[in-house]
């Protein structure tokens, strides 16, 4: 899966950090959402489009507005 969109929560290590990633392999797409860092543990859900995908990881995000979109790195 390559990586297409990644946020971040602003927090820094620790349990309190967030990250949503909306990532696709073509024509898959999946939005995984982490915590607590790296080595934390990972929730996936697979979508039927990008669309969907976006509004899962939306959803997840909650619009509260301290998460900030990274750079996405090329895999995942």
């Amino acid at each position: 899966m390559t990586v297409e969109r990644h946020w971040w929560n602003g927090v820094h290590g620790g349990r309190g950090r967030r990250d949503v990633y909306l990532c696709s392999n073509g024509p898959q797409w999946e939005v995984q959402a982490q915590t607590g860092g790296a080595s934390g543990p990972t929730k996936k859900h697979e979508c039927p489009s990008r669309a969907a995908a976006q509004i899962l990881a939306d959803a997840w995000m909650g619009g509260r507005p301290e998460w900030r979109e990274l750079v996405a790195s090329p895999s995942r």
